[in-house]
């Protein structure tokens, strides 16, 4: 089984990125309002300030990385339940805001800095964390088949030789839905990676409708009407996408909604240079 990526909270899933972002707004809003008190300043707007300058930076950071991806869709780039962020950018946004205050010596410097720093080293463990959970020995592709929607059996093993993209999905979740067609481009842009829809829990006949209509390859939509693989994998979000480099090795994960931009940024991980020769 994976590291898990994501919270479990009864029926609701978060990502550990998500939760750990969170948790460093409040616990840098907090100390800079508590350092403010004791400083005897009113409340103030640098809080909400910072907050926003780091998510601004990170996000335009990200985008400008992938702007082909985002040039045919602009408004995308205003939907941030991509999950595409440069996180280090924001952080670098953020010294600089603190950076400022202390050079025109504003009175709310320290309380700035403290909570910067307290909400910096929240995230910083956080993430810490995540990488440490990560196994020594990377995942592999799982020994897992199941019946492709062409009658044919595919055995995940099998496959190894070529980077291999496993997306989880059902055609009751919305966000599975609307990046049916960001998938469908990228398996045409990439010929040289296995594209793989396997379905959780759904009967055949409704998989079939579905693929049908959203054009999905018959031989890459695949049937797990147990949900086995994304147990397996310890999986419960939907969407779910993991990315397996050429020697069947996990080099990505993204749960919750692809765009074309966090698309080609997990891509490029399995299709590293790098990642072909380990």
């Amino acid at each position: 089984m994976l590291p898990a990526q994501t919270l479990n909270l009864g029926p609701l899933v978060l990502p550990w990125a998500m939760v750990f972002a969170a948790a460093a707004w409040l616990a840098s809003t907090t100390v800079h309002e508590r350092a403010a008190r004791r400083a005897g300043l009113p409340a103030g707007p640098h809080g909400w300030a910072l907050a926003l300058a780091t998510l601004l930076a990170a996000r335009l950071a990200f985008v400008l990385q992938y702007w082909r991806e985002y040039a045919d869709a602009p408004w995308s780039v205003l939907d941030i339940r991509d999950g595409g962020w440069a996180p280090w950018w924001g952080l670098l946004a953020a010294a600089v805001y603190v950076l400022a205050l202390w050079l025109r010596r504003s009175r709310w410097r320290r309380p700035v800095a403290l909570g910067a720093g307290a909400g910096a080293g929240l995230w910083l463990v956080g993430t810490l964390a995540l990488q440490l959970a990560q196994p020594a020995v990377p995942a592999q592709l799982p020994a897992w088949q199941g019946v492709a929607l062409d009658a044919r059996t595919v055995h995940l093993p099998a496959l190894q030789g070529r980077p291999v993209v496993v997306n989880l999905w059902a055609s009751w979740c919305p966000p599975c839905r609307r990046e049916m067609p960001v998938l469908l481009r990228a398996r045409a842009a990439h010929p040289e990676v296995r594209f793989l829809w396997i379905n959780q829990g759904e009967a055949p006949e409704t998989v079939v409708r579905f693929a049908s209509a959203q054009q999905l390859p018959p031989a890459d939509v695949v049937l797990d009407q147990s949900s086995q693989l994304g147990s397996l994998l310890g999986q419960r979000a939907l969407p779910t996408t993991l990315f397996f480099d050429a020697s069947g090795r996990l080099a990505a994960v993204r749960s919750g909604e692809l765009s074309a931009a966090t698309l080609a940024q997990h891509l490029a991980q399995a299709t590293a240079p790098q990642a072909l020769s380990k």
